[in-house]
């Protein structure tokens, strides 16, 4: 299983090919970080950084922010507010999608923001 650090670093470093923009201290200037603090994130030396950070890392980065986050043990604050408006809702559902397959839950969200349910 990839490490968030390990992602982060396999993306930083894939962008720099084409880019040399994305060095590790370009990057950590960028999104307002030290670069010893950014390498020890890529290097799974130190515990992933807060939501804010995170959330600038993917977008410098084109990453999916909530795929970024989810592998930082973390979910994002809207999304935190939206479970607790109905706690025992969301968790009722979310026990139910985990074990069908992915294209089940894709079906389901596209029902659900279309409407056509």
């Amino acid at each position: 299983m990839t490490t968030l650090g390990d992602y982060l670093r396999e993306r930083r470093e894939a962008l720099r090919e084409g880019d040399r923009g994305y060095s590790l201290r370009q990057v950590a200037q960028r999104v307002g970080i030290e670069p010893s603090f950014l390498s020890k994130v890529e290097r799974n030396e130190s515990p992933p950084p807060s939501e804010d950070t995170l959330r600038r890392l993917s977008a410098e980065l084109s990453l999916d922010t909530d795929t970024v986050l989810a592998m930082a043990g973390k979910v994002s604050s809207d999304l935190q507010e939206v479970i607790r408006r109905r706690p025992t809702l969301f968790a009722a559902l979310i026990r139910e999608l985990k074990d069908l397959p992915d294209h089940a839950v894709l079906r389901l969200v596209r029902e659900v923001r279309d409407g056509e349910w």
